[in-house]
C-alpha cells in the first residue's frame, strides 16, 4: 500500500517552550481511516496542524504525497493544501459568504467551471441537511449548522487527505452518524481520513478504522504502530 503521510522523528515546539510533540514516527497508507485520540493537551490539534500544513515541525521529516514538506518552498504549499480537506474545530467559515458559497469555495479556488459547481454543492447541502439554509450566512447559523457547512466544504472536492478536528462535537448523535457515513464514503473512494475525536462510541462505527493515541505529545505505542479501537465501552 502506498503511503500518503510519513513522519520521521518529528518534534514540534512553540517558541522556547518544551516540545508539544516529540519523536513522532509513523506512516499512513493511502485510503486508510484513522481516529486520533488522547486527553486534552496531548497534542492532537498540533499534530493535525502539521498534517494540513499550517505548521512546520521544529525537527524531523514530514512527508506528504511523497514529498518532504520541510524542504518544499513556501510558494508550492498552496498546491499541496488544495489536496487536503480540513474541518477546523472553530469552523473558519467566510462570514460574508452564504452556506452555499462557503461549500463551493474549494471548487472555485481549484478553477472548476461555474456550470459544474451547482449540482455537487446542492447534493452536499442535502446530505448535511442544510438545503433550507443554503442562503444563510454563518452568523445566522447555529453551531451545529456551521459545523455541517464546514464539513461539506472540506469534502466537496474529494480531497486525497481529510483532516478533521472533532467534526461531530456540535451535532446530535443522528447527524454525527450521518457525517461519519459521509467520511466513510469518501474513504472508500480513496481519501485518507484522520479524525480527532473524544467520542469513543464512533470508533466502532468504522470497521476499517484504526487508532492513533497521543499522550503528552507522544504516540502511546513507541513503534508508531496504529492499533485497532479498544473493545466497546473501553476508555
Amino acid at each position: 500500500m502506498a503511503s500518503i503521510v510519513q513522519f520521521e522523528n518529528v518534534g514540534l515546539r512553540y517558541g522556547q517552550s518544551p516540545e508539544t510533540l516529540s519523536d513522532l514516527s509513523f506512516t499512513l497508507g493511502a485510503g486508510t481511516f484513522h481516529f486520533l485520540v488522547g486527553p486534552s493537551g496531548a497534542g492532537k490539534s498540533s499534530l493535525l496542524k502539521l498534517l494540513y500544513l499550517s505548521q512546520r515541525p521544529s525537527r524531523g521529516v514530514v512527508r506528504l504525497f511523497g514529498e518532504d514538506m520541510v524542504l518544499v518552498p513556501r510558494g508550492r504549499l498552496p498546491g499541496f493544501r488544495r489536496r487536503i480537506g480540513v474541518v477546523f474545530q472553530d469552523f473558519r467559515l467566510v462570514p460574508h459568504l452564504s452556506a452555499r458559497d462557503n461549500i463551493a469555495l474549494p471548487l472555485r479556488v481549484a478553477g472548476v467551471p461555474e456550470a459544474e459547481i451547482a449540482e455537487p454543492v446542492e447534493e452536499m447541502l442535502a446530505w448535511v441537511g442544510l438545503s433550507d439554509r443554503a442562503d444563510a450566512r454563518p452568523a445566522t447559523l447555529s453551531g451545529g449548522e456551521q459545523q455541517r457547512v464546514a464539513i461539506a466544504r472540506a469534502v466537496i472536492n474529494r480531497p486525497e487527505l481529510l483532516v478533521a478536528d472533532e467534526p461531530t462535537g456540535n451535532v446530535d448523535p443522528d447527524m454525527a452518524e450521518r457525517l461519519l457515513q459521509l467520511f466513510e464514503s469518501l474513504n472508500r473512494l480513496g481519501t485518507t481520513v484522520v479524525m480527532a475525536t473524544h467520542d469513543y462510541h464512533l470508533l466502532h462505527r468504522v470497521p476499517q478504522g484504526r487508532l492513533m493515541r497521543l499522550d503528552h505529545g507522544r504516540l502511546s505505542d513507541p513503534t508508531g504502530e496504529l492499533r485497532h479501537p479498544p473493545p466497546e465501552g473501553a476508555r
